[in-house]
């Protein structure tokens, strides 16, 4: 391994990954220790042992917290969705998994379909600092984007108490969010896919190439699918090769 590489993501001499709780597909529970355990713990697990070094997941609550953390020195990784607004900080590797997010309609509504969804008068509720938000903050000309703080549970319980129209979400989460709303439908479809991938700072030229490299290896040798299987997770896709 290059010392240039070590150096540059592991400065401390321990590589400090910054994992987001708030995903349960990624992050599905603790180990014996206490520590974040899932596909991406074991990614960035992974990683420390190519390079050589301990690792230590510091975990943050949304993604968001991990984004704005960038260059303050709390992570050496980060392991969130790769998105345009992250990316003026974070240099991200292709997406190692994907993760649909659509979108779900309460009892009686009369959407039916992903192109009906922004209109004027209708309101989306979205999780503040999600991926996926930041996709609809992007995108969502005419309807009223009504962003949440808190994360999804958040965010559901206001679209529900305040009888919106439409909730953005990942699909595996609002499969089960439809069972608590009788009625409630789940869209056909997607709006958009959240790239999973793994970043460093931006001059970490060196650095963020062996990342690269290493998530391309990770899915075209099946590592990526073991961990989904050996985590038993539903709903998480490998991402195609770059």
């Amino acid at each position: 391994m290059s010392p240039e590489i070590t150096s540059q993501l592991a400065p401390t001499g321990v590589l400090r990954a910054g994992i987001n709780l708030g995903n349960f597909l990624l992050v599905t529970g603790r180990t014996p220790e206490g520590d974040p355990d899932g596909v991406s713990p074991d990614m960035a697990r992974t990683i420390a042992g190519r390079l050589g070094v301990p690792v230590k997941l510091v975990p943050f609550a949304r993604p968001s917290e991990i984004a704005d953390a960038a260059g303050t020195g709390a992570w050496d990784i980060a392991l969130i969705g790769a998105e345009p607004q992250r990316a003026a900080k974070i240099a991200f590797t292709a997406a190692y998994c994907e993760i649909e997010a659509t979108y779900l309609v309460p009892p009686g509504s009369s959407i039916t379909a992903m192109e009906q969804v922004d209109r004027k008068g209708l309101r989306i509720c979205s999780s503040a600092g999600a991926a996926y938000t930041l996709w609809l903050e992007r995108n969502i000309k005419q309807a009223e984007l009504v962003l949440v703080p808190g994360g999804g549970a958040a965010a559901f319980q206001k679209f529900r108490d305040d009888k919106m129209e439409v909730y953005a979400g990942l699909r595996p989460g609002l499969i089960s969010d439809v069972e608590a709303l009788p009625g409630a439908r789940i869209l056909d479809g997607q709006f958009m896919a959240v790239q999973q991938a793994i970043g460093t700072a931006r001059e970490n030229a060196a650095g963020a190439a062996f990342l690269r490299d290493f998530v391309e290896e990770a899915k075209s040798s099946g590592l990526v699918a073991r961990l989904i299987e050996m985590h038993k997770v539903r709903g998480l896709s490998v991402a195609p090769a770059a």
